[in-house]
């Protein structure tokens, strides 16, 4: 486990909200030359920092509706989870799989132009999947998202 002092801490916050700030930015933020900054930034996406994304707005993009979907595997032990998976991720409207455990076995978030696109998705792709028994579908009204790296991580540093 790599050692995080303050600076690292606001590196990473101020990196988690604008991922695509530079280290000249970041320092003057932070009160760092460019070269300390810049050197920070490469040791926390050496040890902790596993990307940087783009948030993309779903319904500009005629993604209205995302459903989560729990999927209970119908056969365990006569359909591996590797081919349930490799199946899974074949199909483009699938945003996140999760392996999970409780009443389900996976967790799919899924994004479908509207509920009759959902439904179209549903029976032509994922309930033909190999080994799919019960299916819960939740759709989702309104989300927020939590800044930080690990959604409340700057509460936590105050």
């Amino acid at each position: 486990m790599i050692h995080l002092d303050h600076i690292d801490h606001q590196l990473l916050l101020a990196l988690s909200s604008h991922g695509n700030s530079n280290a000249g930015a970041l320092g003057r933020q932070l009160g760092l030359s460019q070269p300390v900054a810049w050197r920070r930034i490469k040791r926390l996406e050496k040890h902790v920092i596993t990307g940087y994304r783009v948030n993309l707005d779903k319904e500009k993009l005629g993604f209205g509706v995302t459903v989560f979907l729990g999927i209970k595997l119908a056969t365990k032990g006569r359909v591996s989870l590797s081919d349930f998976e490799r199946a899974v991720i074949s199909i483009p409207e699938v945003q996140q799989i999760q392996h999970v455990l409780g009443l389900y076995d996976y967790r799919l978030r899924i994004v479908s132009k509207d509920l009759s696109d959902f439904e179209r998705i549903l029976r032509r792709r994922i309930m033909t999947l190999p080994g799919v028994g019960n299916v819960e579908a939740n759709v989702l009204l309104s989300e927020e998202r939590r800044l930080g790296p690990l959604g409340g991580y700057n509460q936590i540093l105050k």
